[in-house]
């Protein structure tokens, strides 16, 4: 079962985001985001780097580029705000691997961004000084943040 709380947290209205912005088009189905879903939690242990988006070390937004990537979907942009636009709304009780979570940071003026693995867990990229990580939806700092959930594709 999905964590309740998740549902009543979620809102729309974020305005900022990690890192640089590319865009360009990029269809993803099913079998992509399981892939990429695959490759983000193979990333775990990886250093956090702002603006990175290789093994040797990722931001949020890095890591859901490169994993993507690797699952052969190209041209997402750099940027959690921007992959936040580009996503597809769902709700949270649709949730399958390779979804997208943004997380509101500070308010509303940044995003967070991390890739759903399971069904009850997401990889992400924290922040300086850490590691990418694997986290529970209901986690004490990450659960109540939580300000949307997303699809890349169909």
């Amino acid at each position: 079962m999905r964590c309740v709380f998740l549902i009543s947290t979620l809102c729309l209205g974020l305005s900022a985001g990690c890192a640089t912005t590319r865009d360009s088009s990029a269809p993803a189905g099913h079998g992509n985001r399981d892939r990429a879903a695959r490759y983000a939690h193979a990333m775990i242990g990886a250093p956090y780097r702002y603006g990175g988006s290789t093994p040797r070390g990722f931001d949020c937004s890095g890591l859901v580029v490169y994993s993507y990537a690797q699952a052969g979907v190209s041209g997402l942009p750099h940027s959690a705000r921007m992959l936040e636009k580009r996503a597809r709304t769902i709700d949270v009780n649709d949730l399958r691997p390779g979804d997208l979570l943004f997380f509101r940071l500070d308010g509303a003026k940044s995003v967070h961004v991390g890739i759903v693995v399971d069904d009850g867990s997401f990889v992400h990229a924290p922040s300086s000084g850490k590691r990418v990580e694997q986290v529970g939806f209901d986690h004490a700092y990450w659960g109540p943040r939580l300000s949307r959930a997303g699809r890349i594709g169909r």
